[in-house]
């Protein structure tokens, strides 16, 4: 009598960690994508004064860094090496390193709450509502807000030393009163 043998489990795909070239994580990025790879670069909104001016933009978690998903069996890692952008794969003793099963979900969800969290906070201010400062030199201090000044940041209205001074703080460093 035979036994009935199941076939071996296929690995799911992996989460590896790619070293991209200097300043070119977005690059890289962008030509695994183009080769059909799944690929995921942690990204945060950065303000800047620049020549006077204030400015947004989207700069990498992990400078330097992105991660992409591999299937041991079946995908090519080959054209990984010489894609634009692209240094090495992260290895440990020449054998590439799986990144933890949930970190990428967890990084996923941090990013997807900190933008509902912040799209949230714009939407409940009204000109004219009495708010407190939360963190920052005027921390404690109340105010009253005045408009947004961005998609990040508010201007208020503060009363120190017996004189009036408009503020733009950033909308994490407020509570509404």
């Amino acid at each position: 009598m035979r036994a009935n043998r199941m076939p071996p489990q296929h690995p799911p795909p992996r989460w590896y960690l790619i070293q991209c070239k200097p300043r070119q994580d977005s690059r890289a990025e962008e030509n695994l994508t183009r080769q059909a790879f799944k690929c995921y670069r942690p990204t945060q909104h950065i303000e800047r004064i620049q020549r006077g001016r204030r400015t947004t933009s989207v700069e990498s978690l992990f400078p330097g860094y992105l991660f992409i998903q591999l299937d041991q069996l079946n995908d090519n890692w080959h054209p990984i090496r010489s894609t634009r952008g692209v240094n090495q794969l992260v290895t440990f003793g020449k054998q590439p390193i799986a990144v933890a099963d949930g970190l990428i979900e967890q990084l996923k969800q941090r990013s997807h709450n900190q933008l509902s969290a912040s799209a949230k906070d714009s939407i409940a201010l009204e000109p004219g509502d009495q708010v407190r400062i939360t963190s920052g030199s005027y921390k404690e201090l109340e105010a009253i807000f005045l408009s947004h000044d961005g998609a990040e940041r508010i201007v208020i209205l503060l009363q120190l030393l017996h004189r009036e001074h408009t503020l733009s703080v950033p909308i994490s460093a407020i509570e509404k009163t």
